[in-house]
């Protein structure tokens, strides 16, 4: 029996069974009586009472799963659930209301120990809904503004982005270009605070003409990079905010004769396996992706208080700049 039938057979919602289950004083003495003699009659194993040996079951939400980036998150997530000889559920819910929704009532009915979120955004409603449950949550690079009172795994992005500046300023590099990501996403716009801060400690000003935004995916990177060349001063070099629009970027550069570092500088965001492999090979920012998925993983099973100390809800991984051949002085 699962929560969600349980609660079907006593008339009530799910959220007032998890309440009787853990023990909250919302809940009337007749509808307690009433859930608690379901509870038992049926058998209803609860959390706190599996055997040590028992498999737990994690549910992993991620927007899609063809791309890289989720490759890394789920390799990350994978790792530890193995060690804690626990179940993985991964579910791509496309950014689709109705994915959310369908994913949403699954995990009513299976009863997951945890959840790792790591989708562009999920509605608050549906994330109340999730703690209503007593499931353990926890996000990585979050969305907006995060919610203080959930667990979140990010990395400096602010810091990586003016690495990745810094690097081509360094190089001799002044009139530099931006591929942005979108700029709802908090690790873009804070990518893109950390390029303008290397700018103006050099003291330039960003130019807007040489911003183009995008959404981390190599068609805007395409598109961004051909419409720089086409700028009547176009930049020496530019940062691209993720290696896949990097990428899309060096396809442009291609298309118009030119090549990566040797006509035109090129730094990404990620340092995905594709980066090395590219031609040339792609000096980006490392975000360790596969890092904070397993971090993420271990707050759910071990536990926030036990995994973060000092009742931190908030952890960022460092990020580092890899030099490689995509990157030289001006020509």
């Amino acid at each position: 029996m699962t929560i969600a039938d349980i609660a079907h057979e006593a008339g009530v919602s799910v959220a007032t069974v998890s309440k009787v289950l853990n023990g909250h004083s919302q809940v009337s003495a007749t509808t307690r009586e009433k859930v608690e003699a379901l509870l038992a009659s049926n058998n209803y194993l609860r959390r706190r009472s599996r055997p040590t040996h028992a498999v737990g079951l994690v549910d992993l939400v991620i927007n899609e799963l063809d791309s890289p980036w989720s490759v890394e998150v789920i390799r990350g997530v994978e790792e530890v659930v193995a060690q804690h000889r626990a179940g993985l559920v991964v579910t791509a819910v496309h950014a689709e209301p109705a994915d959310t929704l369908r994913w949403m009532d699954n995990l009513t009915r299976r009863g997951s120990d945890g959840v790792i979120l790591a989708v562009t955004d999920l509605p608050h409603g549906q994330r109340r809904k999730i703690r209503e449950l007593g499931v353990p949550l926890v996000v990585v690079d979050p969305v907006g503004n995060p919610d203080p009172a959930i667990p979140s795994v990010g990395a400096t992005n602010w810091h990586g982005g003016l690495a990745a500046t810094q690097h081509l300023l360094g190089l001799g590099h002044r009139r530099i270009g931006i591929l942005a990501g979108p700029e709802h996403v908090l690790s873009a716009r804070a990518r893109l605070d950390g390029h303008r801060a290397a700018l103006e400690g050099a003291g330039l000003l960003i130019d807007p003409q040489l911003v183009r935004g995008g959404d981390f995916h190599h068609g805007t990177g395409l598109t961004g990079m051909r419409e720089l060349l086409a700028l009547p001063q176009p930049p020496t070099a530019v940062f691209a905010c993720s290696d896949l629009q990097a990428l899309g970027a060096y396809e442009a550069l291609r298309r118009a004769g030119l090549r990566a570092g040797r006509d035109v500088s090129v730094v990404g965001f990620d340092d995905l396996p594709t980066a090395s492999w590219a031609s040339p090979p792609l000096t980006t920012v490392r975000q360790p992706l596969s890092e904070m998925a397993s971090m993420a993983a271990r707050i759910v099973l071990q536990g926030v208080d036990t995994v973060l100390p000092g009742g931190m809800r908030r952890l960022e991984l460092a990020t580092e700049l890899v030099e490689r051949e995509s990157t030289a002085p001006p020509a």
